[in-house]
């Protein structure tokens, strides 16, 4: 089959303003929670796309690992994606559940959050993931796995028994804190749902967007 002829027709329930949360945080909620309840695959993958000094957008996929009156996710503050958000304090993301033809589009304002967030998160990681934060000098270049992997073994000696861990200095958790949201729900012949939250103030307005 070509490319050209490759395409899923949505037969879906639709996103009606009636039925939307006046909350977009509510509204995600909701559709995360049904996500979950439907068997998404890891539903809280998203995109993360941030912009550097050249003016390039780059995006990879990250976890979501909180919500609040933003979306938080961690990484390793040297990492490229950090420093572009230092350089440039906005993104975007995408959320995207296949099994219910459900996008969600968030775009705002990055800040780093608070020590104490960060410590806790990484207090409750896995014991391989905590050192796995250590080994790692993310986006940097290295000569081969091999040299990655020793600095994992040398740190698992160097902790074990130990759970005490200290989060490294470069790593945690930044928020987003939006502007905008965007649900997007897929329709039959293309002509699908996209209700987009506008922060005013305090409150959100809510506009149709053609599709």
């Amino acid at each position: 089959m070509s490319l050209a002829n490759m395409r899923t027709e949505y037969v879906t329930e639709g996103l009606l303003e009636a039925e939307a949360a006046d909350s977009p945080f509510v509204q995600f909620q909701h559709w995360f929670d049904q996500a979950i309840a439907a068997q998404v695959p890891e539903p809280n993958a998203m995109t993360i796309a941030t912009v550097g000094n050249d003016g390039r957008p780059s995006a990879r996929m990250v976890l979501l690992k909180g919500v609040d009156h933003g979306f938080v996710f961690f990484t390793n503050y040297e990492s490229r994606k950090a420093a572009e958000i230092h350089t440039n304090p906005y993104a975007a993301l995408v959320f995207y559940w296949y099994l219910q033809h459900r996008q969600v589009r968030v775009e705002g304002r990055v800040e780093v959050i608070a020590t104490a967030e960060s410590d806790a998160y990484y207090a409750s990681r896995p014991l391989g993931s905590r050192l796995g934060a250590w080994a790692s000098a993310q986006s940097q270049v290295i000569e081969g796995r091999v040299g990655l992997e020793q600095r994992m073994a040398d740190l698992e000696q160097e902790y074990a028994g130990r759970e005490d861990i200290p989060r490294p200095p470069y790593w945690g958790g930044f928020r987003i804190i939006p502007d905008t949201i965007e649900f997007w729900q897929g329709r039959p012949s293309r002509l699908h749902d996209r209700l987009r939250y506008v922060r005013e103030g305090n409150d959100w307005r809510i506009d149709r967007l053609s599709p």
